[in-house]
């Protein structure tokens, strides 16, 4: 069956206009949101004394996020699939298309739970984590990516406004459970958890149910361009992990109870630097998905201005402030706060990374995109094979992290200065 589904060229995308409220709005939750982690990681940094703990909640959540890969990357291909269209004053085909990217949204769910399932234990005896530790990661990453369902439907419809309602909800869920029950049971496997009660934030989209489940026929996605565009996402998605909390796995095999609490209390706020301006990526995502010239080119280059900004000023906050931010999570070592120096620059670095692999996904830069992939997983081995120490892995990840970086922005602006190829109103064949 084919639909000729029309690229929103012609007039500015439905997005143009609230480009910039639906950055903000985002923004300011995710700064609301980003204050409330702190919060959460000074109640459970005051509560984890025992050496290692605090430690193997920080390293555990990035295990958590490795195992969540599969979802991420298909609520990234479903954004841009369909965010690239203009669907405005077609609300039937649209809710047909939403239709057939939850069918294939739950099957890879499900796929993805089982896959998780299968892998936890090998995985995590590679990474020397804990039985029951272990248990209690696999609950979150199967609450995640359930959750997860919900996170696709608002970034693919651009909601961002409930986007944020539920980063909120969130927030206060884990906080709540992380005082009320790591409070009374204070290991790493309660702390741990608490993401997966935050999961619970998404229900609120039941307030939308109706917008969201309609009667009517699943219009599949799959097409050549979507199946290019999952691969593509799939290099960005394990690119952009790789880069940002590949290092949490490196340091949970190699180093000591005392090195991991240490380090990870600096990785807590080095790694909120390209979190906290994360959302600017969300919007600019979805906006460049749809309009690659023009006004819409100038706005894309002065969010991404203002990502950067915010990024290279957190970066100089955190360095002035690092002693008072260790103090606030009850591990303030001499040893952490040398770390946070070192670990600062490499994240400033690597969220401009993330900002160039975004805008080459969002452009269909497919060579860019899988060499920001190929270059992620160097990076990630690079540390495997030389960060066996807090010294050696602090000491190459500045360096390495610079590198990647320069390669791809000398890609990027070549990119920028070829001419734009018109996309044509070409029927898209389901």
């Amino acid at each position: 069956m084919s639909h000729p589904l029309q690229h929103g060229n012609k007039k500015s995308s439905p997005l143009t206009g609230r480009l910039w409220q639906s950055g903000l709005i985002l923004s300011a939750a995710s700064f609301v949101v980003g204050l409330g982690n702190f919060a959460f990681q000074a109640i459970i940094g005051h509560q984890l004394q025992a050496s290692g703990e605090y430690g193997l909640v920080n390293t555990t959540l990035g295990y958590v996020g490795f195992l969540g890969l599969p979802l991420l990357v298909a609520t990234t291909a479903i954004t841009h699939y369909i965010a690239r269209y203009d669907f405005h004053g077609d609300d039937a085909r649209l809710q047909g298309l939403l239709a057939g990217c939850q069918k294939f949204l739950i099957r890879l769910t499900i796929v993805g739970s089982l896959i998780a399932i299968l892998l936890a234990k090998p995985l995590s005896a590679f990474l020397h984590f804990r039985t029951s530790l272990t248990i209690a990661a696999l609950a979150c990453v199967l609450a995640g990516l359930w959750g997860g369902l919900a996170t696709a439907l608002c970034q693919g419809l651009a909601w961002f406004k409930q986007l944020a309602l539920i980063s909120l909800v969130g927030v206060i869920l884990r906080l709540l459970f992380g005082w009320v029950i790591v409070g009374n049971f204070s290991t790493a496997e309660w702390a741990v958890l608490a993401s997966t009660a935050a999961v619970l934030a998404n229900l609120i989209l039941l307030f939308w149910k109706k917008d969201l489940i309609r009667q009517i026929k699943p219009v599949s996605p799959w097409s050549q361009d979507f199946v290019r565009f999952l691969i593509v996402a799939t290099a960005v998605m394990g690119g952009s992990y790789c880069f940002t909390q590949g290092d949490l796995l490196v340091a949970q095999r190699y180093f000591s109870k005392s090195e991991l609490d240490a380090y990870a209390s600096a990785g807590v706020f080095a790694r909120a630097l390209p979190m906290t301006v994360a959302p600017l990526l969300t919007v600019l995502f979805t906006h460049r998905s749809t309009a690659h010239t023009g006004d819409a080119l100038r706005e894309q280059l002065k969010l991404i201005g203002l990502y950067a900004t915010g990024l290279i000023c957190g970066s100089v906050g955190l360095l002035l402030l690092r002693k008072f931010c260790l103090q606030m999570i009850a591990h303030n070592s001499p040893e952490a706060e040398a770390m946070i120096c070192p670990l600062a620059v490499t994240m400033v670095s690597v969220g401009l990374l993330q900002a160039l692999g975004m805008w080459a996904l969002a452009s269909r830069w497919v060579k860019i995109a899988l060499l920001y992939g190929g270059l992620g997983l160097v990076y990630w081995l690079t540390l495997f094979v030389l960060g066996k120490s807090p010294a050696k892995l602090l000491e190459t990840m500045p360096i390495a992290a610079g590198i990647m970086f320069g390669l791809i922005f000398i890609v990027w602006v070549a990119a920028m200065r070829q001419p734009v190829k018109h996309q044509t109103n070409k029927p898209i064949t389901f």
